[in-house]
């Protein structure tokens, strides 16, 4: 198999060269050049916001293109007009943003998508730019020859966004640490391998249209993700857990102050962690154990020193330590402790 992918030097883009490299598949990624690609690809270099930044895709062809872009649809728009004659596939990571606010628990593909979206439009928010990408690919490429990746939450080795890194990072530095309760919540994550895996696959199989592309619902709990995290960083770690109302009373953002997490019972829950991937599930998407995907971050993590990179246009995750002391020294009921 011949794959190009647009970027496949950062994160999800990353994990998929390296698995079709290890399928033996031919691979050629164009990129930036801000960072290395993977040993074994076919590199060639261009921005995608530059006037002639597609001009070294002139010639080639190729059985299928991953697109994992973020921002103006307009840029998937130009690549995917210059490559429907000479790619047989199109396969676009997009995201469960793309659905109007709030799907509701059980939401499947066919939800309600977000309006004012345009595969024409500059910059926008995350859901409009996502939703404008994916009419640009259909528009390129048709229903029969497209794939939408709808991915929630992504964790794993390469994570530029920050989540997994600082919980993992924090539980390293020891002491009392605020976790989130209930204990039992059920998370929907996808690791970013897992994610890889299941797009070639999609590509051999010549599948299309989209797909929510997330683990079921309680493939993990938080308790299990952060024993997980305790556990693999062999610190000094106290998890305290903390039940909902004491830690939204104390101003703590769900999901960028205390990472992954969202309340029980809530619009954020349900949108977040409580999507239908039954479609998904019935055309191949396995879902390896929480251990293995904090493991072996943790261990990427250490080989890089440490700091995991940040995508520029992503604001930062955490919790400062004074909001996290405060909240640790309220008092909590008897039966939440």
């Amino acid at each position: 198999m011949r794959l190009l992918v647009l970027g496949g030097t950062e994160f999800v883009g990353r994990a998929v060269v390296e698995a079709a490299l290890g399928r033996g598949w031919e691979v050629t990624v164009l990129h930036r050049g801000r960072h290395a690609p993977p040993p074994g690809v076919r590199a060639l270099h261009g921005d995608r916001t530059a006037p002639d930044g597609l001009a070294a895709l002139a010639d080639g062809t190729w059985d299928a293109v991953v697109d994992t872009w973020s921002a103006a649809p307009r840029a998937v728009r130009d690549s995917a007009r210059l490559l429907r004659g000479r790619v047989g596939r199109y396969v676009y990571v997009s995201s469960c943003s793309v659905y109007a606010w709030a799907p509701p628990a059980g939401y499947t593909e066919d939800a309600p998508l977000v309006e004012g979206a345009s595969a024409d439009a500059g910059q926008s928010d995350y859901a409009r730019d996502k939703r404008g990408a994916e009419l640009a690919v259909l528009d390129a490429f048709g229903a029969d020859r497209s794939v939408l990746v709808r991915a929630g939450l992504i964790l794993g080795p390469y994570e530029n966004v920050g989540r997994l890194p600082w919980w993992l990072n924090r539980l390293a530095d020891g002491g009392p640490v605020l976790a989130p309760g209930p204990r039992d919540l059920p998370l929907q994550y996808i690791d970013v391998r897992d994610l890889a895996d299941w797009t070639l696959g999609a590509v051999r199989r010549e599948l299309s249209g989209p797909y929510n592309l997330i683990s079921p619902s309680g493939h993990a709990t938080m308790g299990a993700l952060l024993e997980a995290c305790a556990r693999v960083t062999a610190g000094a770690a106290e998890l305290r857990w903390t039940d909902p109302e004491t830690v939204l009373a104390a101003g703590i953002e769900p999901w960028t102050q205390l990472p992954v997490w969202t309340p029980p019972d809530s619009d954020l829950h349900e949108a977040l962690h409580q999507a239908d991937v039954s479609r998904a599930l019935a055309t191949g998407l396995s879902c390896r154990p929480v251990g293995d995907t904090v493991s072996d971050t943790w261990t990427w993590l250490r080989s890089i020193g440490g700091t995991a990179p940040r995508r520029p246009d992503r604001p930062p995750v955490g919790l400062d330590p004074e909001a996290e002391a405060k909240a640790l020294a309220v008092d909590r009921a008897p039966g939440d402790r």
